[in-house]
């Protein structure tokens, strides 16, 4: 998830010091890709270890005079960086910040632990002080160490009990030693063959982007830490140990200590002294009376509409209702979306192995790219292509701000049982974060539905990203999973623009309806100056990205058919996280749907979900009926993630609701 590097310059680089400081500074700047919630640096020396942290992008970091003041440090050891992308804990707490110093060992972390709540359940002499999960690590690390475990054993053993993603970097206060450890192989390190330095970072690409630019006359080369495996470097001799964190050998690596006293550690300047002044964090969130009472409200709403949305004429072969745009019935009471579907016509199997074919070639490096959300469809994608197709993939995700944990857990979940590495781009989150705010409080004042897919332009950037990735890691294949269902045309449609071939994806119109689109928004901006605000550069960008980038990719449901109950198996064998407030597992790791098909439903009187279930009668998978009886339990309000919602933005939650609640219904006529 995050982006983490590290450098061990040899006693040769004494003399290299403006070298060594750019290119720690370049890696921090390429690494902040993975994130810019945060940032911190740990410089180790021959008798301390200095680190400095703040809740703000490496640039920030890289400008302060404490960083300054930190590279210009005499006889540097070893140096860590950490561009962090904010997971468990806030990023405005230093301590949940990285890297993560507790029992005199400092690390860096990329991914999630999503089981650490029941490791520390399990581990009751160890006390938690952070919210954030690497902490788990640290205090098992020093555990076993204390129980006479080694280095090495010790990583093994807690990569054995650990769920999720975890690539780790690990100082030691003690032992002259720099630990790097991957369940995944977002790792990679170059050396050259005299062993005058060593660098890591988390993408082939950061390092490769250093090797050009400053080492293009030596002989280095660039070595990925493979997943299930890891490296001992000592940093005084720069000797590397490699290890295979499955295996079950007895270990006899010795552990020397750098001397009678451990390295003194300071954190922004502070002496760290174990487990003091640290904030102890809440076992329990409750929840405030007011959000209780805005809860209230949305459950009277829902059901008040409820009982007039039901008598709404929808089709007799699907379940889309007369609200729907351009809808029109026949005599018998069949909508004009059905008697134009066309059943998806699959590729078949044979037809994807020759298409792949090309890329099985490749072995040494990752084949194919993956666009991987964390959601349902792009889970069971990264399964099948790994697993089925005995493809090695390389997971792309891009994570503008509205992943939720959720989503964020089921990805390290994924990619860590897999073995799969994982290349997440990360948006400035805190200013798409407020992007969506001014776009949301611009269409409360002003309310239209064909404007509310500018709550969601954020994330069309995903296009640009993907390209650029396969760019960068030189590869030729992006394979997706859209599925065939998910077709929301609506969503064009309140905005007056007719997609005549159903069954396609929202981007596929032709140019003169991305041209109405156009004059559609440029309509909409005049009418309510307040969309025209900071993220009005954002959104062009968006719309660039999704409607003009050119969408070659490979969709692995034009080839096999979505099976929702296959899916959802599948995804069972790698406890794949449900939501807690809706029992369908579409899109519940969106932080935007919930809030989004409140207001389709409170005002249309139908939400995605409608289109979703037609679709799968169409395609005869399932029954009226049953899709009926759906439709009702996945409406219902989810309460706990539209509040989400309107907190992560900064939108105030009640005033919001009761905006909602007092649009025009569409269905004014039967209230």
């Amino acid at each position: 998830m995050c982006g983490i590097f590290g450098v061990i310059p040899s006693k040769n680089w004494s003399n290299q010091n403006n070298l060594l400081k750019t290119i720690i500074s370049n890696l921090f700047l390429l690494s902040s890709s993975r994130g810019k919630d945060a940032s911190g640096i740990a410089v180790l020396t021959d008798t301390e270890i200095r680190i400095n942290k703040l809740p703000f992008s490496p640039k920030v970091l890289i400008n302060s005079s404490e960083y300054q003041n930190l590279l210009n440090t005499q006889k540097i050891k070893a140096v860590f960086g950490h561009a962090r992308m904010e997971t468990n804990g806030s990023f405005s707490e230093d301590c949940n910040n990285q890297p993560v110093v507790n029992n005199n060992i400092i690390t860096i972390h990329n991914g999630i632990i999503v089981n650490d709540e029941h490791l520390w359940n399990i581990n009751e002499d160890l006390r938690r002080n952070f919210q954030v999960d690497t902490e788990i690590l640290n205090s098992l690390f020093s555990k076993y160490l204390q129980h006479g475990y080694t280095i090495l054993n010790s990583t093994r053993k807690i990569f054995k009990q650990i769920e999720g993603a975890a690539s780790i970097g690990n100082m030691f206060s003690e032992y002259p030693y720099i630990l790097l450890a991957t369940n995944t192989g977002s790792m990679y390190y170059l050396s050259d063959l005299e062993g005058s330095f060593f660098i890591f970072a988390s993408e082939k690409y950061f390092l490769s982007r250093i090797l050009d630019k400053y080492f293009g006359n030596y002989e280095v080369n660039i070595y990925q830490v493979s997943p299930q495996s890891g490296l001992i470097i000592n940093y005084e001799s720069l000797e590397i140990i490699k290890f295979n964190l499955l295996s079950i050998k007895s270990d006899n690596f010795p552990i020397e200590k750098v001397g009678t006293r451990s390295k003194r550690i300071l954190i922004n300047g502070k002496l760290f002294k174990k487990n003091i002044n640290l904030k102890v964090i809440p076992k329990r969130v409750v929840l405030s009376r007011s959000a209780s009472e805005v809860h209230k409200l949305i459950l009277k709403e829902y059901q008040r509409n409820t009982d007039f949305i039901m008598k709404l004429k929808r089709c007799g072969r699907c379940l889309l209702p007369e609200t729907m745009p351009f809808i029109t019935y026949d005599q018998k009471g069949v909508c004009n979306y059905c008697k134009s579907y066309k059943k998806k016509s699959l590729l078949g199997i044979e037809k994807l192995n020759i298409d792949l074919q090309s890329i099985r070639k490749i072995k040494d490096r990752p084949n194919c790219i993956v666009a991987f959300s964390g959601g349902r469809d792009s889970s069971y994608s990264l399964h099948y292509i790994k697993e089925v197709l005995q493809l090695n993939p390389l997971a792309f995700s891009y994570d503008w701000g509205m992943l939720t944990d959720l989503g964020r857990r089921n990805q390290s979940r994924m990619t860590s049982r897999l073995g799969v590495e994982h290349i997440l781009v990360s948006a400035d989150i805190q200013k798409k974060r407020k992007y969506i705010h001014q776009n949301v409080l611009a269409w409360l004042k002003k309310p239209h539905l064909g404007t509310i897919p500018l709550f969601m332009a954020g994330d069309k950037q995903y296009f640009y990203f993907a390209n650029k990735v396969k760019q960068e890691n030189q590869i030729d294949k992006v394979i997706m999973g859209e599925n065939y269902y998910e077709k929301t045309i609506f969503k064009n449609g309140f905005a007056g623009i007719k997609q005549t071939k159903t069954g396609f994806m929202a981007y596929d119109v032709p140019s003169i309806y991305k041209l109405k689109m156009l004059f559609f928004y440029a309509g909409q901006f005049l009418n309510n100056p307040s969309y025209l605000n900071g993220s009005l550069v954002d959104s062009t960008s968006a719309f660039l990205s999704y409607f003009m980038i050119p969408h070659d990719y490979i969709n692995l449901f034009d080839y096999i058919k979505w099976n929702e109950e296959e899916v959802n198996s599948v995804l069972d064998i790698y406890n794949w996280e449900r939501a807690t407030d809706t029992d369908t597992t579409w899109r519940i790791g969106d932080g935007t749907a919930a809030f989004y098909n409140f207001i389709y439903f409170t005002v249309a009187g139908f939400t995605e979900l409608d289109t979703f279930l037609s679709n799968q009668i169409r395609e005869g998978d399932i029954s009226r009926e049953i899709a009926l009886e759906k439709l009702t339990r996945y409406n219902f309000p989810r309460l706990n993630s539209i509040e989400w919602y309107c907190q992560t933005i900064d939108i105030d939650f009640e005033e919001s609701i009761r905006k909602i609640i007092t649009i025009p219904k569409l269905y004014n006529h039967l209230l």
